[in-house]
């Protein structure tokens, strides 16, 4: 098998968009270093960086008792309580009571809306566009680092800014949890480091603006971009994806993203059952909002556009290649007088040999989470990362079934359930990020 043949394996699983977005944000970082390196400006925020006091943060909440007063207690260190506002969406355990006596202001709704319709609601109950000028959006079970505002600010100073993609980490904790449970929140880990520094990294510089999401879990929107954003999104099982289609649609602006600025925790499922359905909804919120706004002839959508005909294309080489391989390694293993190999299984066995998947497919992976065990400083990455492309199965399968159901059925109703909590697991280390100052603009 010839070395083009490898490396179209490589490039088919892998993606052409990632690859290409990792040179882009090559090229960047070597930019930032430069400028470093040759500038003569002094630490502070850049001018024209938002004052903290003038951010606000909403946290819809569902049932969300066991993690919503440390991330309360996180989001206090940041700004005021007076500038924090949770939206009970029709909890009914000990959101309401939990949030009320941390001394933020708490918008209790009596018809469960689902995650959107309690944004919405929030944005317009509190007024949040008219009285401030920018605001952060945080799930409740997100953990901000002491450093979110100092560092993702100052990217809001260039103008055209109209949103800052936080920067997601796993929350892995120090208590004790399953082995597949710590499997899973490493998968999630090492997914979380490569899309950001792979792929959103390079999509996010000035001349491209291509950033398919700015997460829900922990970003800020430029408040005068914000109320011209349909937040409630009717139909739509996720809203982060709907708002940042809509950035893009409606040309509002540039969405700023660095691996060092608004850094936040999130906890992951640790468990396969809130696995599966976290990614089905993941998965069934992405292809509703393609079919919500559809196609338009500009850089984000043709990106997009290419970005969908790969993760189609490497999920079913996914689904397919390793399935195949397995059966053609059965039946070489026969002895030759058994041997009754079906010819399209001869023509895998001849035009895919296992050197072509080990080096085309499992090896890739591999390296990926010897780069997340180096980066993150996680060695137990390099075990778990055998197993990797088991879960990347998993995705690509929950990946292509939501699809006849996003373009089929009339919509969904947004209504959540949150998974299962880990008060007691541990706190997430927080680590200081160092800050960006003036650079931050200049990368953005």
């Amino acid at each position: 098998m010839d070395v083009l043949t490898y490396v179209v394996v490589v490039l088919l699983v892998i993606g052409v968009s990632t690859t290409f977005w990792s040179l882009v944000g090559l090229g960047r970082s070597i930019g930032e270093v430069f400028r470093r390196l040759t500038s003569t400006r002094r630490g502070g925020p850049p001018r024209g960086t938002p004052d903290v006091s003038q951010v606000a943060v909403l946290i819809a909440a569902h049932n969300e008792a066991a993690s919503i007063e440390q991330s309360l207690r996180a989001a206090s260190a940041l700004v005021a309580p007076a500038n924090i506002h949770v939206v009970s969406d029709r909890s009914s355990d000990a959101t309401v009571p939990i949030a009320q006596g941390m001394g933020v202001n708490v918008l209790d709704l009596t018809v469960n809306r689902g995650k959107a319709g309690a944004l919405a609601e929030g944005i317009r109950y509190f007024e949040l566009c008219d009285r401030f000028e920018v605001v952060l959006i945080l799930d409740a079970d997100t953990r901000p680092t002491k450093e979110y505002l100092t560092t993702g600010l100052p990217l809001f100073a260039d103008p055209g800014v109209a949103a800052v993609a936080g920067r997601a980490k796993s929350i892995v904790g120090t208590g004790r949890r399953p082995l597949l449970g710590r499997f899973l929140v490493a998968y999630r880990d090492r997914l979380y480091l490569i899309v950001q520094l792979l792929l959103k990294y390079g999509q996010a510089a000035k001349g491209a603006n291509v950033v398919n999401i700015v997460p829900g879990f922990a970003s800020m929107y430029r408040t005068s971009v914000l109320r011209h954003i349909d937040v409630a999104g009717r139909g739509l099982v996720i809203e982060d994806f709907n708002m940042t289609f809509d950035v893009h649609a409606r040309k509002l602006g540039r969405i700023a993203f660095h691996p060092s600025a608004a850094v936040a925790y999130t906890e992951d499922p640790d468990n396969l059952g809130d696995y599966m359905r976290q990614i089905r909804r993941w998965n069934l919120g992405f292809w509703q909002t393609v079919r919500r706004h559809r196609f338009r002839f500009s850089k984000f959508w043709v990106n997009l556009w290419v970005h969908i005909i790969e993760i189609v294309v490497s999920g079913v080489l996914l689904l397919t290649l390793l399935p195949l391989l397995a059966l053609s390694l059965v039946f070489d293993a026969l002895p030759a007088e058994m041997q009754q190999v079906p010819q399209p299984v001869d023509w895998i066995a001849n035009a895919l040999p296992v050197e072509a998947v080990l080096v085309g497919v499992l090896l890739p992976d591999f390296l990926l989470s010897v780069l997340a065990a180096v980066l993150l400083r996680r060695p137990g990455y390099l075990l778990f990362g055998l197993l990797f492309p088991l879960v990347r199965m998993l995705d690509a399968a929950i990946c292509l079934s939501q699809i006849p159901k996003a373009f089929v059925t009339a919509g969904s109703s947004g209504i959540w359930t949150s998974p299962r909590r880990r008060a007691a697991v541990g706190h997430p280390p927080m680590r200081t990020v160092p800050a960006l100052e003036s650079r931050a603009v200049d990368a953005a």
